[in-house]
Parts: C-alpha cells; structure tokens; sequence
C-alpha cells in the first residue's frame, strides 16, 4: 500500500494554509474581470460549437434525376392574342415540338395584366382546313362591307353577324376571298337580310380600318367572327362577346355552318338568338374569341438536359400575321428549373446558407417592354446558364436540390414574326454545399483553454499589480524616513 504521505507528493495542486493568505481589492476585482471575461468566452466558444458552418465545392455534375428537365414558367403578354399563342421547343438534338398544350393553359388578360375570364379553351386540334376552289369573281361579291361607322347598326339589327377580318395582302385572306362571297351570296338569297333579317355575312379590310380590328383583337388573317345579338351582350360596357370560326373555308362548309347558326332562329328580324343551340357538326369549329388583346401563359415543360430554347410565338397554319405590327412585350410572374420546392424546403435551406435560392428564379417579377423605339419586328431574347445545385445535411443527407441560373436580355430585330425566346445551357458543373459537423473534444479543448488562460493571465496581472504597489510603498517610505 502506498502511504498518503507518498500519495500526496504527487499532488500539482498544493494548498497555502488560508492564513498565510491575504486578500486584496485589486485582486478581488480582477477576479470579476476575470470571471466575467471567462464567461463571455465560453459564451461565445459555445456560439461558434452550435452554429452551422458549411462548405462549398464545385465537382462534375452527377444529376440522377433522369435526362429531362422541368420548366416552369408564368408569362403574361400585353399584346399577343390567346387565339395564336402557342409555346414550342428546340433543342440541339433535333427535338422540334410545336404548339405544347398538354401542360399549358392560357387566359385572356387586359392592359392591367389581369384576367378577363376563365381559362382560353383552344379545342381539339383539327386537321388541314380546307379551302375552295371557286374562281375571284369580283362582280360576284355578296358579303356586306363593315367599317367603324356602320359595325354597330348591323352588330343590333341582325341576330347573326359573321365578319371575315381581313387583309388585302394576306395569302390566306385570298384563298377565302372566293368562297366567303359565294357562301354570303347563297346564305342572301336564301334568307333576305331585308324580310328575313336573321343572319348576315359581312367582311372588314383591316388594313382600312385598323381600329376597328384592334377594338375586337383581331392579330391574324382572316379571322372569322361571330356575333349574336342579345346574348353577347356586356352589361358593363355595352360591348359583344363572340365566337371565332375554325372549320373548314370552302363555300358548302360555310354555308351550312351558316344554316346550322340560323336553325334554332325564329323567322323575323326583331327575334334575338338567345342561345347558341347549333348542332355538335358546327359547335367543333366554333370556340369563344377572345375577349382581350393579351394573353398570359402558364404551365411548364419538360426538355432534355442539352442547350435548347423555349419559343412563345403566334403561330397559325391557316393565318397570315403582321409582323411590322405585332408587340411581344412580357411580364415574367414566374420562371424556375427542376422539380418544385416547398417553401418549408426553402426555409431550411436558407437557415443553412441564407444565400441559396437567390438565383433559383432570377427573372421572376421583371417586365420587358418593347416601347417602338426600336421600330417593328422586334424580338426578345433571353440567354439562360443553369447550374444545379445540392445542399447535404449531416442529419438528414441531402436537404434540397435546385436549379439555379443566370439570365441576359436582348432584343433584336429581324424579317421574321417576333418572338420571344428563352435559349437555356446546362453547366456541366454542379455545386454542392455541404454542412460540416464540429468537433465535441474540439470545443472542451477550447473551453479548457478559454479557462486556463483567462485564469493564467489574471494571476500575472494580479502579481504585476501587487508588486508595483509594494515596490512603490517601499519608496514612499524610503521618503520619509
């Protein structure tokens, strides 16, 4: 057995007796500096141990999310009509889809970008129109000539109105020409716009009176309209809601679309058409116009993960545009890449690195305003470079996956329609954000050192202080002895 004795010889801690002590006011109040500083260290040191630091590396992207990208977007124009907007893509490997409506839904909006009516149905989609093959006879013209100064009075005093909206210089404008007259020649004939009264076929040269086309947002060529006395009538404004015509343009189909509008008529000018009671043959190549001049688009796209571009454009195959007067100015309300993230996955996120997400949908909120000063024919281009993005957790692995991108904006002019296109490049790189796990033993060693030092550095105060007040008291009594 070792003797205490020996046991205690070991001790690095031996004790002065408390009455070979003396206690001193100096000291005393370094010791509640010290106290106090060694409180805030440790204070600060456990801070530091709680808090989240992370680390950030940039390695080759190793996506397993498969070779498609979602596209979400939610863009409003000011001045392209819901009847010919259509979204398409392009990509670098030759995939060329036109006019997506799968996943897209459009509505009709005012100058105020807001919503004039329920979703813009576009209906199913029809095969080629067909087309006459009646000679252009001028002396043969049965169609009535419409303008801003006589639309009204024929708007109220035919239950049916048809116009053809067209252009002189349009190639499909032509091709309709002779068929619209000898269809509205026959439909005069057969029921007298002066004695029956029910129905008249009518036509407008948008090019002699352009306002007139604008008031009823008319952007391609030939549109064909219909409106019905009574009940397209806006109670707020007084104005006409109406059908466009999709069907076939040769002179029998018009024709007997013009019979069917007429069949649930009663004979007699004064009567209105209440309803739209047509027969299902006419009912699929009639859809409602639109009731603003713009149109917002919203949905999203799944493309391949190669350089492509999203075209929103006005597209038609059986219309002629203007492209000298076409405005493809946008408001972005939305534009992000990959799968949707909830607002709570953000919030987390963003506990971590209160940075991330800032580029997630960089464009949304922006408007690009084409203001003429540029001329006609003015597209609008932007220039997308995507860079994945991964932030991993120690707790729960990966916490969120995002795409994020850059965005540059150009405008440019051309011979062709405007458009508005969104061309987007994939980085090859992805960024990985990492949360880094600190040390347990590594914040005691601290702690002991905060202590340590703390109490080492007092005691050299403590000794420094008191030596000088003892070396100066032995000289104030050198002095005075």
């Amino acid at each position: 057995m070792i003797s205490s004795t020996k046991f205690k010889s070991v001790d690095f801690y031996r004790k002065i007796p408390r009455d070979l002590t003396e206690a001193t006011l100096s000291g005393a109040g370094l010791s509640i500096v010290a106290a106090l500083s060694m409180m805030f260290l440790f204070g600060m040191e456990l801070s530091n141990y709680l808090s989240v630091s992370t680390s950030t590396s940039v390695i080759v992207d190793n996506s397993n999310d498969g070779d498609f990208l979602r596209m979400d977007f939610n863009i409003s124009f000011l001045a392209l009509s819901c009847e010919f907007a259509a979204v398409d893509v392009h990509d670098v490997l030759g995939t060329n889809r036109l006019n997506i409506t799968k996943t897209i839904r459009k509505f009709s909006i005012d100058s105020n970008l807001r919503s004039t009516g329920s979703e813009y149905q576009s209906g199913p989609l029809l095969n080629l129109i067909k087309h006459g093959d009646e000679v252009d006879e001028e002396t043969n013209e049965g169609s009535t000539v419409l303008n801003s100064r006589n639309f009204d009075r024929y708007a109220n005093q035919h239950p049916i109105l048809v116009v053809n909206f067209y252009a002189p210089w349009c190639y499909w404008s032509n091709k309709l020409k002779p068929s619209w007259e000898k269809a509205a020649k026959t439909i005069r004939e057969r029921y007298d716009p002066e004695f029956d009264g029910r129905i008249l076929m009518a036509k407008v040269d948008c090019t002699e009176d352009g306002e007139l086309c604008r008031k009823h947002h008319i952007q391609g060529y030939p549109s064909i309209r219909i409106f019905r006395k009574g009940s397209d009538v806006r109670d707020e404004h007084g104005h006409h809601d109406h059908e466009s015509y999709y069907g076939d343009r040769d002179s029998e189909s018009l024709v007997k679309t013009m019979e069917d509008l007429i069949a649930p008529l009663p004979m007699g000018s004064q009567k209105l058409a209440l309803e739209d009671k047509s027969n299902n043959a006419t009912g699929n190549v009639k859809r409602p116009a639109p009731s603003a001049g713009g149109c917002r688009i919203e949905g999203y796209v799944r493309v391949k993960k190669v350089p492509g571009s999203l075209v929103l454009a006005a597209r038609s195959e059986s219309h002629s545009f203007d492209a000298s007067q076409m405005n493809m100015s946008h408001f972005i309300s939305h534009l992000s890449f990959g799968r949707k993230i909830s607002p709570k996955a953000f919030s987390d996120a963003k506990q971590l690195i209160p940075y991330i997400g800032i580029s997630h949908d960089r464009l949304n909120g922006q408007s690009f305003i084409n203001q003429r000063e540029l001329g006609a024919n003015v597209t609008i281009e932007h220039y997308l470079q995507i860079v994945k993005t991964e932030v991993l957790t120690r707790r729960s692995g990966k916490l969120l996956e995002e795409y994020e991108y850059t965005a540059h904006s150009s405008v440019s002019q051309s011979v062709h329609i405007p458009v508005a296109k969104f061309h987007y490049t994939l980085s090859p790189m992805q960024v990985v954000i990492t949360e880094n796990q600190k040390s347990f033993s590594h914040f005691i060693t601290n702690v002991c050192a905060i202590i340590g030092g703390v109490f080492t550095v007092a005691g050299i105060l403590d000794a420094l202080l008191h030596n000088t007040m003892r070396l100066m008291k032995k000289v104030e009594l050198g002095k005075n002895f």
